[in-house]
Order: C-alpha cells, then sequence, then structure tokens
C-alpha cells in the first residue's frame, strides 16, 4: 500500500497523458491487496506525539498496554522493551518498514532514536494484518512499526523547515532541524539532523531496608557518570512512479556516554563508558504490476561500531571493541485471486557477523533464509488471515586469536510457524444524520466486533548466548513460544463532516463526540525452552541453559474518547494490562510458580488533553504496580509499586506564515522516588522547556 499526497499531479496517479496540477485536499491510494485489520492496532501519532513528555520511542512505548519498558535512568541510559511478558527477543521493532536488527544481544536501544521526524508509532500483536510484509514480520510475536514524517506539499509549495530547541534536567541540550525540498513533481526529500548533550547529573533518594525491616540506607545523591553526547543524522528521498513508489534512507547516530550503573552498598559511582557508531542505508521499492499483481522489494545494510570501557580502578580494567555487519534483503509478492480472496508470498536473507578485539571471542556469521506464504480472506463481516513462515538458520564460525573454536555453532536450523488470525463483525453500521449541501449525506459509523488468533513463534540465541566465552554452553535450542488471543472492540465516529463543522460550531452549541474507541484481549502464552543464564561453578562466570518454561496469562485493554464543544477540543485515553507470568520450569524450585522477575501483575497509564485556540494542556500518568526483582517472590525481592505524572502546557500561533510552538513541561509533577529497574534511580520532578518554529 502506498500513500499519494495532496499537491502531486493527479494526472500521474490516474496515469492520464496530461500534466494539469490539481490542488486537492490529503488523498490516499491503496493498493487492492488490502483488507480490514483483523487484529487492530494500538497507534499514537500526529499531535498526541508531540503532547506527550517524551525524548525518544522508548518514552513513547511507555503508553501501549501489553509492553513493559527497562529503563536504567537518565537520558542516555539503556531502555528496552518486553511484550507480554516474553522478553525483548520477541519483539520486531521496525524503521519505516526495515526490521531494525541486533544479533549481537537481540535487543534494541530505543532510546536512541528521536522522535522529532517521527510521524506515527503502531503496535501490532500477532502480526499486522498487511499482506504486502516482509516474511521477517510473521515471525515475532509483536511488532513495533515507526514511520518517520514524510514530506507533504501544497500548491506552489517547495520548501518546508522545522527546527527545535529543548532544555530539561541534567543540563540537558537539544537541538533538531528538519528540511524538506519537493525536487520534482515526483520526487522530494527530507533531512533531519539533531544532537544531544547532558551532563547526565539528577537528584535522587536512596532508600534500603534490611532484612529485619529497619532502614538501611536513607539518603539523597546525585547521579554520576551518566553523561551523554550525540549526534544523529537521518536523509530521506522519496519518489513516485505511475504505479509505484520508491524510498532511499540513510541514517546514522554517534554517541559517547557513561553508564550510570547500579547502586549498590553506597557505592554512587560506576567506571564504565561506552562509544557508539550506529549507520545503515535502507531502500524500499514496490510497484502495481498489474490491477492484480503488487511486488515490493527491500534492501539494508548496516554498520555498527561499539566501544566499551571500563576504568573503575577498583575492578579489573576492560577496553573491548565490538562490530557488527548486517545485510538484509527482501520481496513481497501479492495476488488478488478474487475480490475477496487475496494470496501472498515473501522471502527475506539476512546475513549478521560480529567480530571483537576480545582475544578470546570467535567471529560468528549467520545467515537466515526465511519464506512466508499468507493468504486473506474478507467478507461483508468475516475477515481471516493465515500464514506460515519457514525459518532456516546458519553459523558459521572462525576460530578467536588464541585459537578457541566457536562452540555451540546453530549448524542448521529450521523451523515452520504457522498462524491463524479471524475477526467478525457483530455490527457494522452507518446511520443517516444531515444533508449536506451539494446532495451530499453525512454518516455516524459504528462496529463492533470480536477477534482470536494463534501463533507459534521462535527465537534464535544471539551470539552472545552462543559464543561469548563468559557465558557459552556447548548446545542451545532456540526457544519457542506458542500465543493464544481474543479479543473485543467496538467504535463510533461522528458525521465526517461532522455537523458542527459543516454548519459552524458556535459558543453555544452542544457537546459533541467526534470518536470513541474500546478494545479489550484476553491472552495466554507458553514459553518453552527458555533461554537463561545461571552461576556456573565459578564466581563471576556465567552458563547459558535451556531449561525455562513460562506461563503467561493476561488481559490488555484501552479506551479511548475524543470530543469538541465550540473551541474546545479535548481527548481522553486510557490503558490498563494485567500480566500473571509464572516460572514453571522445575516444580521441585522455589520458585515454581512464581511472577518472573520485574512483571508487575497491573499496570496502566493515562493522556488527558485538551486544545483551546493554540493552547494545549496535556497530562499523562504511568503507573505500575507491585513486582518482585528475582525469581523467587520473597519480601527481599519485593519492589513497591511506583507511578509518575507529566504536565505539559503549550502555546501555537502563527507569525508572518511561520508557525511557533513553546512547550513547558513538568515531569514527575509529585517527585516520587522509584526504580524501574532495582538500584537504577529514576530522576524526581523536573523541568524542560522547548521551541519549535514551522515554515
Amino acid at each position: 500500500m502506498y500513500a499519494i499526497i495532496a499537491g502531486i499531479y493527479i494526472a500521474q496517479i490516474a496515469g492520464a497523458q496530461t500534466s494539469t496540477e490539481a490542488l486537492l485536499a490529503e488523498v490516499e491510494v491503496v493498493s487492492r491487496h488490502t483488507f480490514s485489520d483483523v487484529i487492530p492496532s494500538q497507534t499514537l501519532s500526529g499531535e498526541t506525539l508531540q503532547r506527550l513528555s517524551t525524548l525518544n520511542i522508548a518514552d513513547a512505548l511507555r503508553y501501549f498496554s501489553g509492553l513493559q519498558v527497562k529503563d536504567y535512568g537518565g537520558v542516555g541510559g539503556l531502555k528496552t522493551v518486553n511484550i507480554r511478558s516474553m522478553g525483548s527477543h520477541h519483539l520486531g521493532v521496525y524503521y519505516d518498514g526495515i526490521q531494525l536488527g541486533n544479533a549481537q544481544n537481540g535487543q534494541t536501544d530505543l532510546g536512541q532514536f528521536s522522535l522529532d521526524n517521527v510521524e506515527e508509532i503502531t503496535l501490532y500483536n500477532g502480526q499486522k494484518s498487511s499482506l504486502m510484509q516482509t516474511a521477517s514480520d510473521y515471525g515475532n510475536a509483536g511488532n513495533v512499526y515507526i514511520r518517520t514524517r514524510e514530506p507533504k506539499f501544497r500548491h506552489g509549495e517547495q520548501t518546508h523547515f522545522r527546527s527545535k530547541v529543548k532544555y530539561g534536567i541534567s543540563n540537558m541540550l537539544s537541538l533538531s532541524a528538519v528540511l524538506e525540498q519537493k525536487l520534482s513533481p515526483k520526487v522530494k526529500s527530507a533531512f533531519s539532523i539533531g544532537t544531544l548533550t547532558s551532563n547526565g547529573r539528577y537528584d535522587f533518594r536512596y532508600k534500603r531496608r534490611n532484612y529485619d525491616g529497619t532502614i538501611a540506607y536513607d539518603t539523597t545523591a546525585v547521579r554520576q557518570n551518566g553523561d551523554v553526547q550525540l549526534i544523529r543524522f537521518e536523509g530521506n528521498i522519496y519518489g513516485l512512479m505511475e504505479r509505484g513508489s520508491w524510498n532511499l534512507k540513510a541514517y546514522t547516530y554517534q554517541s559517547n556516554r557513561g553508564i550510570p550503573g547500579a547502586i549498590v552498598n553506597n557505592n554512587w559511582y560506576n567506571g564504565e563508558r561506552q562509544t557508539d557508531s550506529n549507520n545503515f542505508l535502507q531502500g524500499s521499492y514496490q510497484m502495481d504490476v498489474t490491477s492484480l499483481y503488487t511486488f515490493r522489494a527491500l534492501a539494508k545494510y548496516a554498520y555498527y561500531y561499539t566501544h566499551y570501557r571500563n576504568l573503575d580502578p577498583r575492578l579489573q580494567l576492560t577496553d573491548n571493541i565490538y562490530r557488527q555487519q548486517e545485510g538484509y534483503f527482501s520481496t513481497t509478492h501479492a495476488l488478488e485471486l478474487l475480490p475477496w480472496l487475496n494470496m501472498s508470498m515473501a522471502y527475506d536473507l539476512k546475513w549478521s557477523r560480529l567480530s571483537s578485539d576480545m582475544m578470546t571471542c570467535p567471529t560468528p556469521t549467520r545467515w537466515t533464509n526465511m519464506v512466508s506464504l499468507a493468504a486473506s480472506l474478507s467478507l461483508s463481516h468475516f475477515n481471516a488471515q493465515a500464514s506460515l513462515l519457514y525459518n532456516n538458520t546458519r553459523d558459521r564460525g572462525e576460530p578467536s586469536v588464541t585459537g578457541t573454536a566457536p562452540v555451540g555453532l546453530m549448524n542448521d536450523v529450521s523451523r515452520f510457524t504457522p498462524a491463524l488470525f479471524l475477526n467478525y463483525y457483530l455490527l457494522q453500521q452507518n446511520s443517516h444524520r444531515q444533508a449536506l449541501p451539494g446532495g451530499q449525506r453525512s454518516y455516524a459509523q459504528r462496529s463492533l466486533s470480536v477477534r482470536a488468533f494463534v501463533k507459534n513463534n521462535f527465537r534464535m540465541p544471539t551470539f552472545n548466548d552462543l559464543y561469548y566465552k563468559e557465558m557459552t554452553t556447548s548446545v542451545l535450542r532456540p526457544e519457542k513460544a506458542t500465543q493464544y488471543n481474543l479479543g473485543l472492540q467496538y467504535d463510533w465516529h461522528a458525521p465526517t463532516p461532522a455537523s458542527h463543522v459543516a454548519s459552524g460550531a458556535s459558543a453555544g452549541q452542544a457537546p459533541a463526540i467526534e470518536t470513541l474507541h474500546f478494545q479489550a484481549d484476553a491472552y495466554y502464552n507458553d514459553v518453552k525452552d527458555k533461554i537463561v543464564a545461571y552461576p556456573g561453578g565459578q564466581q563471576f562466570r556465567w552458563t547459558m541453559k535451556n531449561f525455562g518454561s513460562v506461563h503467561i496469562t493476561g488481559i490488555d485493554a484501552e479506551a479511548y474518547i475524543r470530543a469538541r464543544y465550540a473551541d474546545l477540543h479535548a481527548g481522553l485515553r486510557l490503558q490498563y494490562t494485567y500480566q500473571k507470568a509464572i516460572d514453571v520450569t522445575d516444580e521441585h524450585r522455589a520458585n515454581y510458580r512464581h511472577q518472573i522477575p520485574y512483571v508487575p501483575w497491573h499496570s496502566g497509564s493515562i493522556i488527558l488533553d485538551a486544545e483551546w485556540k493554540g493552547i494545549t494542556l496535556s497530562y499523562s500518568f504511568i503507573y505500575t504496580g507491585e513486582r518482585y526483582n528475582q525469581q523467587e517472590n520473597i519480601q527481599r525481592n519485593y519492589m513497591q509499586p511506583w507511578y509518575t505524572s507529566d504536565l505539559s502546557l503549550s502555546y501555537q500561533w502563527v507569525m508572518k506564515r511561520t508557525e511557533m510552538r513553546a512547550t513547558l513541561e513538568c515531569n514527575n509533577l509529585l517527585s516520587q522516588d522509584y526504580d524501574v529497574i532495582l538500584n537504577y534511580p529514576m530522576p524526581k520532578r523536573n523541568f524542560a522547556l522547548s521551541f519549535q518554529v514551522s515554515m
């Protein structure tokens, strides 16, 4: 599917032989090989993202149900995401359609990606319904899709420019700029650059109790070694063809940061530092070859450089460099067999290579081939999607400098993973509301649907799991999981255009609800051969083993309402998650049927915003309930619930065709002391001020 935006040549859309240029409202042209979503998504986009007190992608994902963000504190701290208690390795993160990879440890640090040029973030549990997706899309328990802003030009416009400056906690100064240029009627470009510096220092309270309940420590200190200096650059070129589109993207991220480390036994300083250089080049090409057949190709090359140092004189000095290369190629073919039946086939090839200057670390190379077959059925009240993914992985390894041969090679691992998604509409109704000028009619839309899916998936052991001498074993099996889901969704949309818009809203007009949405899902996940680490005979030496088995039962619920009263627009978004994730590995162990670490039974969020004549007030609340930081659910490992309230106030105005926005944020409004991860304290109350100019 591809979108064609207002301001382009209408003749090129239709394929006519004319050069007449016309101005339209935004138009979306959709490939025929699509159908209604079987499993709807959770989405944050546009103004909602701007209103949140968020700095990066990880901050925004905290507002999705079913996700837990592990935040190690500070502006430059590591931030990873866990989906429905299955672990970060089971979540795929896609940046403009292509997965962000990391074969070294299988986790993507989402703190490295800014929101300055992001248009939309979408979460799918299971997989998304579109058939125009890569084979790797079918291989994850859930996927996050990050879509950057594509330029939209009105008639006569050639250039857009947007810049933003933000200052906040820890002397954090963030500068960003975006330049959009229309190169021709068919080609446009977008370039963005951003820098951030911070000393990483912030006040926190450190309070710990002894086993008998007495207070061991209770003091206020300043977080150390959390400084960060980084720069990002991204360039995009978008092209349109008579029956398709293409895109080319270049991205680079350079950073030098301290790693704050854990606060243990009154030790405030950590000597770890890390330098990163992440670079990738990717491209996409899509065409409707005929009215029944659509083709898409994707390609990517990535190079990651990491320099890790531990300069703490009390510990063993460490100075290691890691280099990772990744190559990726994918093709997708979608065919419309009947108006209500579509099929697709996709093939992905991935290549990953990791090298290090560690004397004992071998150089592994991984080849992955994936083939997917999918079919979709779309009837008036019933939608279905079935898919089958074949995954073949083969590792090769070169000996280390000392001659150590890699052990645990995944010589030839093949798996078939099927999935089935069903959706049935109990109610689909367009009710007549109003006749509009020109003989048009306006309708309110209501729908009520039930859905279900079952899916198998697995994840390969990472290079860290298999080949690092400190964490190695002779054999590891892939981690397997089965997902079951049953859900309900209700949607109501006001007539478009709504009556108060068509007739002109007045100050005395009654409040009008524009959108009402509710969805809830109950799910059960069975994870087997879970890969875990345990002490292996010597202190500080760990061994990787397959012996984990986890049963996960949960409920995700989300509600959203948008309303208008005269010039006042308001929205309320509620999200709630219940999860019971228990370890059922061994009934003879002390932690049998205990909740796994860091998974709360209850969590949720609230987003409330109101906009009036350019003034926007936004309030967001995040709650994480009680949980445990170790495998045994005993008082020693108990962590109290935490919650944060964030408030932002912004004003937007126009001066000589230049749009300006000033925003004041107050984060952790109640100044609560809390840890997301034990001994990694988060900041207390803090403020930020930003100013944005768009022209």
